[in-house]
């Protein structure tokens, strides 16, 4: 995919409550897009399609534990209109999406945090930490650490 300065990267991150997985994965490539510097470069979505009333108690946990807190988001649906308008949509192993053909799909399948212990959420979102900065470097070169920020 090829963009100019003007157009933005549009990255979805998307799975059935939007409660879990792909709010660990918004918050994750919230933080890369500003230790990259990214800012203008790209516009990040996160939603459902069967949107959950909260974010899990032991999501925001997790990420509280690596300093993102997600206690204030709250689960929405994505239309198909704004996920056709993406240039990647990430999946969480639990949707079935009709995107269209300009849109890269992503499906990273990962385990579902849902009551699992705090040892079994901190692994999965290490595993979505690991994606997201593996898309990151994928899009847009490799991050070079400066130990600052780990």
């Amino acid at each position: 995919m090829t963009t100019t300065d003007r157009d933005p990267v549009r990255l979805a991150f998307v799975c059935v409550q939007n409660a879990g997985r792909s709010q660990m994965s918004y918050a994750l490539a919230r933080r890369e897009v500003e230790r990259r510097g990214l800012g203008d470069r790209v516009e990040l979505l996160t939603g459902g399609t069967r949107p959950a009333d909260h974010v899990h108690e032991e999501v925001v946990d997790a990420m509280a534990e690596l300093g993102l807190d997600v206690s204030e988001r709250s689960p929405r649906k994505l239309t198909d209109e704004e996920l056709n308008e993406c240039d990647y949509v990430a999946t969480m192993g639990c949707s079935t999406l009709s995107l269209a053909d300009s849109v890269q799909a992503r499906d990273w399948a990962l385990a579902d945090p849902d009551g699992k212990s705090p040892e079994e959420v901190a692994a999965i979102r290490d595993e979505i930490e690991s994606k997201v900065v593996g898309l990151f470097d994928e899009l847009f070169g490799e991050r070079e650490v400066d130990g600052a920020d780990g």
